[in-house]
């Protein structure tokens, strides 16, 4: 898919993989509205996008609510005219063990990881077939594809976004629609600010730039998946389906670090 001209609504996108996806789409001459819950963070972005030299919408809203979905559509459209590419980018997480998570932690995580980008997807499908040549763009993690202790919740709502991905390309190939899933690994953002985990517990945090760089070549070549981590994240993946309890006896060793690392990560 060429990005020129292309019209870009995405969630999340005031800071981290979104703004930088979004500032990866302008510079190919997508034109793009922004969805964010913090209005200081959508104020900032807007003025760094504005920089790259081209027009940008923001829109405050929480995407984990249906107002929030339906204004982010209709402000999108009445900016844009219409849409082209969907990136459901949102989320937020809250690690540690399952018995100390909260119900309420546990319904935001399956809120703006799963339920927002499914519902938001339902209402774009109009205006994406309308566009005859239309892309949604899931962001998933790598922990979708590897469940890690202490993140239960988040790989459950995350491996179940990667499933929608695959089951609704399915659906709608053939009709003008494609669907692209994004794995991001670790990755340098305000979402990952209150987490501990680095490189021992394999955690090496990449600049978000460089997902998003990633993401912009596997829409060039209609891809179906961009799953970062390069070789390391390819082995373990094979090696979790060839051999999980490799996998199970590698998280035993690190795990006592790893919960105290990640007790307090949370983004929510």
């Amino acid at each position: 898919m060429d990005l020129k001209g292309k019209r870009v609504l995405i969630t999340g996108g005031s800071s981290g993989i979104g703004l930088a996806i979004a500032h990866a789409m302008m510079s190919k001459g997508a034109h793009v509205v922004i969805t964010g819950r913090n209005g200081e963070r959508l104020t900032r972005a807007t003025k760094a996008l504005v920089v790259n030299g081209s027009d940008v919408a923001a829109v405050r809203a929480d995407v984990a609510t249906a107002d929030g979905r339906a204004r982010s559509l209709e402000e999108c459209l009445a900016v844009l005219g219409g849409l082209d590419i969907l990136v459901n980018n949102a989320g937020g997480v809250r690690a540690g063990r399952l018995e100390s998570t909260t119900e309420d932690e546990i319904r935001a995580m399956v809120e703006v990881d799963l339920v927002a980008p499914i519902l938001l997807t339902q209402a774009a499908l109009p205006h994406l077939r309308a566009s005859g040549d239309g892309l949604i763009v899931n962001v998933a993690s790598g922990i979708a594809l590897i469940g890690a202790p202490f993140y239960a919740t988040y790989a459950g709502v995350k491996g179940g976004l990667a499933r929608f991905s695959e089951a609704l390309r399915r659906e709608l190939k053939g009709e003008g629609i494609h669907v692209l899933t994004l794995y991001p690994g670790a990755t340098d953002t305000p979402m990952m600010q209150s987490s501990k985990a680095g490189p021992e517990l394999g955690f090496t945090r990449e600049p978000a730039e460089a997902v998003a760089e990633a993401l912009i070549e596997g829409i060039g070549a209609d891809a179906f998946e961009v799953i970062r981590g390069g070789e390391i994240r390819a082995k373990m993946i094979a090696t979790n389906r060839d051999n999980p309890a490799a996998i199970d006896e590698r998280f035993l060793i690190i795990k006592p670090a790893l919960e105290e690392a990640v007790r307090g990560h949370s983004a929510l």
